[in-house]
């Protein structure tokens, strides 16, 4: 694959109810990340990491932790991510939190309304993350960041790159979420109103991965940019033990990767986020090496050689 990508590192847990996810990004280039991408023909741009305001540790303030700091760094994250498509690379996340996703998506389709390109993105993880400070349990924002994209949220994050069509930065039917298993009670009602598609882990288990994927990659076209948000306890805890949020009965190794190479046959591939690594919870950097792997499937690592669709 002769992409050109470029690796950006966001070390923050500021949205997360956990500590340790700031440590993702080293432990992804321990974990051969840039090598790794290399060997596929990749071409691979390190720009580092990105700053931002530190952890205060603090409790929520009318149902948001850490508001400001979370919109300082996703409004870091935009202009990063932005920057790197506007020069045709493809800009790779590494994370940090999930609540970073708002930065990086809203990025992606700025540049999407800028190139009159359509927007698919693929939500590869355990949680809907669609809560609102209403409903929030926690007030973690790495538990909002669909809700925020979809225009439910504070401002400062519903508006980030600029006011947008229909007072949101994404439509509901971009979305495609999969390997969902772990929703709030009020987050479920909200979910199913706001008519995002998801396949969760029952239909995975009822009708396979490769028919959600086959759905959720459904009329992508040479005019569609996707974007792949890939939170990293998406995969089940047995093989991935090294996040903040673990939740039993994900995606099998195999089935990530028949996820991922079949994502990588689309040849449509151009944003990803790798979010919510915790190296502090992980055992010998097993669940960077494995998320580093996947990474190299989205990137047409193959048994054989596969004639693309």
């Amino acid at each position: 694959m002769n992409a050109r990508v470029t690796l950006i590192g966001a070390p923050t847990d500021i949205g997360a109810g956990t500590r340790g996810a700031s440590m993702g990004p080293e432990a992804l280039r321990v974990a051969g990340l840039g090598p790794t991408l290399q060997g596929q023909g990749v071409d691979v741009l390190d720009r580092g990491n990105l700053a931002g305001p530190a952890n205060p540790w603090l409790p929520p303030v009318d149902g948001h932790r850490h508001l400001a700091e979370v919109v300082a760094w996703n409004r870091t994250v935009h202009d990063a991510v932005h920057a790197e498509l506007q020069t045709g690379r493809l800009p790779i996340l590494l994370g940090g939190d999930h609540c970073l996703a708002i930065g990086s998506i809203s990025a992606v389709a700025r540049h999407c309304r800028e190139a009159g390109k359509r927007l698919r993105v693929l939500w590869l993880d355990a949680h809907a993350d669609f809560n609102t400070s209403a409903l929030t349990p926690s007030g973690n924002l790495h538990g909002m960041p669909v809700a925020c994209l979809c225009g439910h949220g504070p401002k400062e994050l519903v508006e980030l790159g600029g006011p947008h069509a229909g007072g949101r930065i994404l439509e509901p039917r971009v979305i495609r979420q999969i390997g969902i298993r772990s929703v709030d009670a009020g987050e479920k009602r909200f979910v199913h109103e706001a008519g995002l598609e998801v396949f969760d882990m029952r239909y995975i288990d009822e009708m396979g991965m490769r028919q959600a994927m086959e759905l959720a990659l459904a009329t992508i076209d040479v005019n569609t940019h996707l974007h792949v948000s890939f939170d990293v306890d998406f995969l089940d805890p047995e093989i991935a033990p090294g996040v903040g949020t673990t939740v039993p009965g994900g995606p099998t190794y195999r089935e990530a990767q028949l996820c991922m190479e079949m994502i990588a046959d689309t040849g449509r591939l151009a944003s990803l986020d790798v979010m919510e690594l915790n190296p502090a919870l992980d055992v010998r950097n097993k669940t960077a090496l494995v998320a580093v792997d996947l990474i190299e499937s989205l990137f047409g690592k193959s048994t054989l050689m596969r004639e693309r669709r």
